[in-house]
């Protein structure tokens, strides 16, 4: 059974995804700067690791208006100082050209230090929406 101390730090580090996950989607970049270490590390599919949330931004820009997430749920794990946090649910997403589409699922794995996200991979199904969208 854990501790009530681990159980604290589990929930801070939830808090921690969730409070990112947010601000990300408000597309306030500057206090989701606030949840990432220096040396975060950022993946999604089909591209390079990125750095820094400009390059997220910027990368996004080509591929859909906006993304809101509906999460089902967080679990934790915490060994000190390190942490990782695994998110899933479903996206609602908005393409380019203003249609939507609902019900993508979604898994995003975080891995934290001290408090702080050091690494996000995300796994979706946007491309395969993406592409029975454009098949119809």
């Amino acid at each position: 059974m854990p501790n009530a101390e681990m159980t604290n730090a589990e929930n801070h580090n939830t808090e921690q995804v969730r409070a990112f996950l947010s601000a990300m989607e408000a597309r306030d970049l500057a206090s989701a700067e606030r949840h990432l270490a220096a040396n975060v590390v950022m993946q999604f599919p089909g591209a390079p690791p990125m750095l820094r949330l400009s390059e997220v931004v910027e990368w996004a820009r080509t591929r859909y208006r906006s993304v809101s997430k509906t999460i089902y749920a967080l679990d934790s794990y915490t060994s000190q100082p390190h942490a990782v946090v695994t998110c899933h649910g479903e996206l609602k997403v908005e393409w380019l050209d203003g249609t939507t589409s609902t019900g993508v699922r979604f898994i995003d794995r975080f891995e934290l230090t001290d408090g702080l996200i050091t690494r996000q991979d995300v796994w979706n199904d946007l491309a395969l929406v993406q592409a029975a969208t454009a098949n119809l």
